[in-house]
């Protein structure tokens, strides 16, 4: 655990900034922008101190507010799902004795069990996210294209950043 947890001190600025000074000036289409940092609460361990999760969640998507310009958009979106995560997760993984304390990972809980929960948390934030901008039922169109852009683009950089970083010790087999 103590692997996990550097992993995650680590993880948890160079997301930040990645997402800053990066991925922030990416708009693919105009319809896609990939949101790296939500890895952190993806990676973040089932098991752990769920008032620290929420807690770090919206610091979070507080300090990727501040670099955005974006007045605490990010910060609830990244709360709200930092808050629905075990659910999801629990949703797609059997829950018992093995899965108490697991790190999700490709590794951890498998590729299949893995993209179903990625792609359900990305399209959760990003549906919020892009709900909570606009804030109009006229723009249904282009939140609805916008959600489906940027889940998909934030899946295939999560799942490379995922693939790039160490295997966690804790599996289900």
């Amino acid at each position: 655990m103590n692997k996990n947890i550097l992993t995650l001190a680590i993880l948890y600025p160079l997301l930040i900034l990645g997402q800053a000074l990066i991925c922030n000036h990416i708009m693919l289409f105009n319809v896609a922008t990939p949101f790296l940092f939500i890895y952190f609460i993806v990676r973040y361990p089932i098991g752990a101190s769920r008032n620290l999760e929420l807690t770090l969640a919206f610091l979070l998507g507080l300090a990727v507010d501040i670099f955005s310009d974006t007045p605490g958009v990010n910060a609830l979106s990244c709360t709200l799902l930092a808050g629905i995560k075990p659910t999801v997760f629990y949703a797609y993984v059997t829950r018992d004795d093995k899965t108490k304390h697991i790190t999700p990972s490709i590794s951890s809980i498998g590729w299949q069990n893995y993209c179903k929960y990625l792609v359900t948390l990305a399209t959760i934030f990003c549906l919020i996210e892009f709900t909570i901008e606009y804030f109009s039922f006229t723009a249904f169109r282009d939140v609805l294209f916008m959600t489906l852009g940027s889940t998909a683009i934030t899946f295939l950089v999560v799942i490379g950043l995922d693939s790039l970083l160490p295997a966690s010790k804790t599996t289900m087999a």
